[in-house]
């Protein structure tokens, strides 16, 4: 199933930036829909963002609408979240994830990374 290694993470202040990235690997990194998803502690997973394979369609969450850009680069098997204006609910483990399904968005996703740790803290 490939290789999903999230990084960029960190301790932020509240209204701060932080860039997530995403590096694809095994897989056709170009025909898949690729999201963002979000575990805050004690919570459970919570979809945050998604892109299709080209690029061309976004969505977010309500929750980050108008503060979180997904983009993702197919030449480099990469996928990103820039994240302004942070809240201290948005502290959670950010995963990226894959769609079960080739050149489509079916919201059906699977994640297998380790995850990257966001902190919203004064």
């Amino acid at each position: 199933q490939g290789q999903l290694v999230e990084s960029g993470g960190g301790l932020v202040q509240p209204g701060g930036s932080l860039r997530l990235s995403c590096a694809a690997s095994g897989f056709t990194f170009r025909s898949y829909a690729m999201y963002w998803v979000r575990q805050a502690p004690g919570k459970g997973l919570e979809w945050v963002s998604l892109i299709s394979s080209g690029g061309g369609n976004t969505n977010y969450a309500d929750s980050v609408k108008g503060r979180f850009t997904i983009s993702r680069d197919n030449a480099k098997n990469s996928l990103y979240l820039q994240m302004n204006s942070l809240k201290p609910e948005d502290t959670a483990v950010y995963y990226c994830a894959k769609d079960r399904r080739e050149k489509t968005i079916s919201y059906d996703y699977h994640y297998w990374g380790q995850g990257t740790q966001v902190t919203v803290s004064s």
